[in-house]
């Protein structure tokens, strides 16, 4: 996906026909806050990801990959790194998942 995750709910609500005062009930979040997220100036809270994914029947496994993959595109991005950190940290992640698999 090529936009922000805030932008994704946007997207999702108002294809749905939810208003923001309609989705962040369902969200338990009030409007202003779900506004924000929308706009990219508040971070969207990772316990509500699998509310967001019932109220618009998404899978919970894809919707996580949006969410993390945006909350890592945006640390890179802040900080001003190169390609080579996310080499890095798939070559981290595929030795703490070996590290795991050894303690099973």
């Amino acid at each position: 996906m090529k936009e922000t995750f805030g932008e994704y709910i946007k997207r999702l609500r108002t294809e749905n026909g939810f208003t923001l005062t309609q989705l962040a009930a369902k969200l338990d979040l009030d409007s202003a806050n779900l506004s924000k997220i929308e706009n990219n100036k508040r971070e969207f809270d990772e316990r509500r990801l699998t509310l967001l994914s019932e109220v618009f029947d998404l899978n919970i496994d894809k919707l996580r990959t949006e969410f993390f993959s945006d909350l890592i595109a945006k640390k890179i991005y802040e900080n001003n790194c190169d390609e080579e950190t996310l080499i890095l940290a798939e070559e981290k992640v595929a030795y703490l998942k070996s590290k795991k698999s050894l303690l099973i």
